[in-house]
Parts: C-alpha cells; structure tokens; sequence
C-alpha cells in the first residue's frame, strides 16, 4: 500500500510537470505556425496564447470527465477560479501592491461575474452541464474574445502583445514536431494527474472535488502565479490583474464549455451549495477591493485579507 502510494505521488508530480512543460511548448510552436500565417500579433496575444495557458486545465478536465470524475472536472475549474482571486491576486498584492490603470477593467470584472453567475443558473437548474448550455459558453466566449480584439484596436493597446514570447522563427518540421510532443505531453500529464489524484483522495479517504479544488487547482494556478507576480515586478499591474479576470472567463466559458460539450456533466450538489458561492463572494470582493476603478490599489492589507480568506476555505473543505 505505501509503495502504491509513492507512485501515485510520482505520477502526481510527472503529471504537473508534464502539463506545464506541455503547455509552454504549445505555446511557442503554436505561436510559430500562426506567425507563419501571417496572424497578427494582437489576435495571436488574444487567442493563440490565451488557449495556450488554459491548455492545461482543459486537459485535466476532459480526462477527468472521460474516466467518470465529472467533480474533478468542474472542481478544477472552480478550485482554480478561488486561487487565482484569493491566493495568486492575494499573494501578488502581498508583495506589490496593484494599481487599477484601466477604467475598463469592470467591463472585464463583469463578464467575469456573470460567467460565474451563469455556470450557478445552469448548473442549479438540473442539476448537470447539457450539451446545449456548453454550446452557449462558447458562443459567449466568441463573443468575449471579439469585443477584446475591438476594444485592443480601438485603444491601441500593447499589453497584450507584451504577453507574447520573443521568438525567433524554427524551420517548419522542427515546429511541427515540438507541437506533437506538447500534445502528448498534455494528454499523458492530464492522464497521471487525474488517475494519481483519484487513488490518493481514495486511499486518505477524500472526496474527488476536494483533491481537485485543492491539489489540482493549485497545480494549474501556478502558471498565472509566475505571470502576474512577473508582470507586477515589472510595474505592468495591468497584466496582473487582466491575466487573472481573463484565465477565470477562460475557465467557465472555455474549459466547462469544451467539457460539457464533448460529455454532459453532472454536478455535485456540494458545488451549489458551497464552492459556487465562494467563487461568486470572493469575485465580488475583488470589484469591492478595485473601487475605484481608476487609480483604485489592491494594497497589501487588501493582500492579507484575500490570502487569509483562501486558508480559510481550504481549512472548511477539511
């Protein structure tokens, strides 16, 4: 039993580093092959890259959702949503406060929110994703991502772009190749993962939905944590903050839509009852902490409070 154990904290820890390695490479070669289309920066920052650090997480949930976890699936997903707010934004303010620069950012904050606010309509009207209400979160998440190529043109703005690795040009076969191997560095690290996390929750006793909240959710928020600590280092705060709305829009409306599209899932009635009105109260935290929405700062006590809050859902899970 305890050398079953060990490998599934091996696989556990594989599955991690597969996924990340596998999300940066998909990056990089997809980015590559859409420069070599003559895609334009802008719509490169807003798509190619935006799909690309959700890769992950998409992964892990249609894995999830295959092998008959459908909590893992929609607790990645709002395991993550919580962290990115409460620990990662929490934790960034820690150590620099944030500044607000952009008055549009309650245009962000709201899709946000009414993407939560959607997934808790749909998921308490029966219970499950439907294929149909999938469908809608993709529409929605067109519609998202078109008002951000208006609204990144209209203003000129670079932030985006700035999200782009500088890469110089590889020859087309040794791209082709790089993006084989970030695939299956997805499809064998979402494998490990979700199949090491079920035995380690069974073998201590723990539900699926929490080892997805806690332990996978916090693995596939790691990336936005590196993003926006970096990106606040570098005084873009901007960054910072968009980064985090935007991979919680990315969340819902890409990951549960991708999800629930390919295999209706149902949904634990702890979802409804708990963890959604925790993701829906620290979301309107946030709008609370980011007034006013122009020159408002998310200060370092704003910091501690959005921490101590995570600790304390993770210790009510518990």
């Amino acid at each position: 039993m305890h050398a079953v154990l060990m490998n599934d904290y091996l696989l556990l820890l594989l599955g991690f580093i597969f996924l990340f390695g596998g999300g940066h490479l998909l990056i990089f070669s997809s980015v590559q092959i859409a420069r070599r289309f003559r895609i334009s920066d802008l719509v490169i920052g807003i798509t190619v890259v935006a799909f690309g650090t959700s890769a992950p997480e998409l992964f892990v949930s249609l894995k999830a959702v295959f092998a008959g976890s459908a909590d893992i699936s929609i607790s990645n997903v709002i395991g993550s949503n919580i962290a990115n707010i409460a620990l990662v934004l929490g934790f960034v303010a820690i150590v620099y406060p944030l500044r607000v620069k952009k008055p549009s950012v309650w245009i962000d904050w709201g899709v946000m929110m009414f993407a939560s606010l959607l997934l808790y309509l749909f998921s308490w009207n029966n219970g499950r994703l439907d294929h149909w209400e999938g469908i809608v979160f993709l529409v929605l998440l067109g519609l998202y991502m078109s008002w951000l190529l208006y609204d990144t043109r209209v203003n000129q703005k670079k932030n985006v772009k700035s999200a782009i690795p500088e890469l110089n040009q590889k020859p087309l076969f040794l791209v082709l190749v790089i993006f084989v191997v970030s695939v299956a560095g997805l499809y064998y690290g979402s494998s490990w993962l979700v199949t090491s996390a079920r035995s380690i929750a069974l073998s201590f006793g723990i539900s699926e939905r929490v080892v997805g909240i806690t332990v996978i959710a916090f693995g596939t928020s790691v990336p936005e944590l590196v993003t926006s600590l970096l990106a606040a280092i570098k005084k873009n705060t901007d960054i910072s903050i968009g980064n985090i709305i935007g991979s919680n829009i990315f969340n819902i409306f890409a990951i549960l839509g991708i999800t629930s599209v390919v295999k209706k899932l149902n949904v634990n009635s702890a979802f409804l009852n708990w963890d959604y009105i925790w993701m829906i109260g620290i979301a309107l935290l946030l709008f609370l902490m980011l007034l006013p929405l122009k020159n408002g700062v998310i200060s370092r006590w704003k910091g501690i409070i959005l921490v101590s809050l995570y600790v304390t859902y993770i210790y009510f899970l518990f």
